[in-house]
């Protein structure tokens, strides 16, 4: 059979060929995309990002240093008040106090002794379809104490770090019981319909850290042997996450915490670090008081909102993660503990 090739096109080159011609469009590709980079890159510099793009909605000047959260910002909307598009319509702040044992950690077994809720609304949301909004308020709230059934007497630790009373527990209802006064609290503020439970407006729940929903709530519905209420499903802000991503000029609901840069350190951002940060007030009332740390969480919230933060879901809650110590319908393998040293 003929050679396909010319005669001037060398025999070894011709032999090749269907290695070398891939080969010759992949450079040529890469070379294209290199300068098509540099191009968009030099156009950066030179055009000044559209005050409509999420850069500019939550851009905060960072200060020069090795600490990645500064005890004060300075921003320059500070003091102004920004509408923008809101996808929920309430908000529930939820911030749970549960049994513990000093050096324990997320992983015991620990049980809800305080539920508490702020229940957020806009004050000023746009009826044109437009969902623009940015002035949230507490309009009412839900309180009530819990009592634990597998560990029932409270160590001192946990009354003195939560404020809460052996007395407190020992006359409050369990856990279901609470489920249920709370969903009438949903019910009476039209969240929720009363025989199915399902939502009726776009509500979100909102937590300082992703521990109250995704690790206590998660854990006493096992404990208490029921199913995670419906309207208790469904992905949370964790509010202190926001407060990071909007300190570091990143747009809302994000997934992950950026990474510090070399050099850098992160340190944990409690509420009063948030507070402050925000240039809010101090914390009020007493910390580790589930009510009160949810009254201040509100108040982190809707400062968020003034500053023109969309506040959507950024932390995934999976009802039926599972623990080590758990057996079966509510069983806690007391031998799989490692209790820590007294």
């Amino acid at each position: 059979m003929a050679s396909p090739f010319p005669d001037y096109i060398p025999k070894a080159l011709a032999a090749n060929y269907y290695l070398i011609f891939p080969a010759v469009l992949l450079i040529a590709s890469l070379l294209r995309y290199k300068t098509l980079g540099l191009r968009l890159k030099a156009q950066e510099g030179t055009t000044p990002p559209s005050r409509s793009s999420p850069k500019m909605q939550h851009q905060c000047p960072v200060a020069q240093d090795t600490d990645i959260f500064p005890s004060t910002r300075v921003t320059e909307n500070e003091g102004t008040t920004r509408c923008v598009k809101q996808p929920f319509d309430v908000f529930l702040v939820l911030d749970v106090e549960a049994t513990c044992l000093q050096g324990a950690g997320f992983h015991w077994p620990s049980e809800i002794i305080e539920f508490p809720v702020c229940l957020m609304r806009w004050k000023d949301k746009s009826t044109d379809g437009s969902d623009q909004a940015s002035q949230l308020e507490v309009v009412d709230e839900f309180r009530s104490f819990v009592k634990p059934t597998w560990a029932p007497e409270l160590t001192p630790f946990c009354m003195n770090l939560t404020g809460i009373t052996q007395a407190q527990v020992d006359n409050a209802p369990a856990f279901p019981s609470v489920l249920a006064s709370c969903a009438q609290f949903l019910v009476k503020n039209g969240l929720i319909d009363a025989v199915t439970g399902k939502a009726l407006v776009r509500f979100c729940w909102c937590s300082d850290g992703p521990y109250d929903v995704q690790n206590f709530v998660v854990k006493q519905c096992f404990i208490s042997n029921i199913q995670m209420p419906e309207w208790l499903r469904g992905d949370v802000i964790d509010v202190r996450k926001e407060v990071v991503f909007w300190l570091e000029g990143k747009p809302s609901g994000f997934r992950r915490l950026p990474r510090p840069k070399p050099g850098e350190t992160r340190k944990s951002m409690g509420i009063p670090d948030q507070l402050q940060a925000l240039g809010l007030a101090s914390f009020k009332g007493r910390q580790h008081s589930g009510i009160d740390d949810a009254h201040n969480i509100a108040r982190i919230l809707a400062e968020l909102a003034r500053r023109g933060v969309c506040l959507k879901p950024n932390c995934i809650i999976d009802p039926r993660r599972r623990w080590h110590w758990m057996g079966k319908r509510g069983e806690i393998l007391k031998e799989t503990l490692a209790y820590p040293d007294s």
